[in-house]
C-alpha cells in the first residue's frame, strides 16, 4: 500500500483514481502528474514501484499544495473573512450557507438536523 503525504492510497484502484484520495488532488491534476512522470493510468496502486511512488511524492511537494498545507490555507482564508467582519465570514461563523443559497427550506447540511419547536406552556390560574 503506497503512502503519499501521509495518506494511504487504496491498493486495488487505478493510480489515476487513487491519487484523488489526497486532499487537493482531483482527476485532472492526477492525470497531469502521471503524464508528466510517464506512468500508465491503468496501473494499480499496489503495482507501483518505490521509485514511482517517490517521484509522485516529489512532484506533489514541489508543484502542488495538498493535504495539511492546503487545509491550513483554507482555514486561514475563512478566519480572515471572519476577522474583517465580511458577510461571508459571518455566514461561516453561524454555520449557514455562504454562497447565496436559500435557507427557509433546504440547507440542512450546513444547519444540521431540525430542531423541534418547543410548545408554549400555559400558566395554570390559581383559584
Amino acid at each position: 500500500m503506497a503512502r503519499i503525504e501521509g495518506v494511504s492510497l487504496p491498493a486495488n484502484k487505478r493510480v489515476e483514481y487513487g491519487l484523488t484520495y489526497l486532499f487537493g488532488v482531483g482527476l485532472t491534476s492526477s492525470r497531469e502528474i502521471l503524464n508528466k512522470l510517464k506512468i500508465n493510468f491503468d496501473k494499480r496502486v499496489k503495482d507501483l514501484t518505490d521509485d514511482e511512488v517517490a517521484s509522485i511524492q516529489r512532484e506533489l511537494t514541489n508543484g502542488y499544495r495538498v493535504e495539511g498545507e492546503l487545509r491550513k490555507e483554507v482555514a486561514l482564508n475563512i478566519k480572515r473573512l471572519q476577522e474583517i467582519g465580511s458577510y461571508r465570514g459571518t455566514r461561516h461563523k453561524r454555520g449557514l450557507p455562504a454562497r447565496g443559497q436559500r435557507t427557509k427550506t433546504n440547507a440542512r447540511t450546513r444547519k444540521g438536523p431540525r430542531k423541534q419547536p418547543v410548545a408554549l406552556k400555559k400558566k395554570v390560574a390559581k383559584k
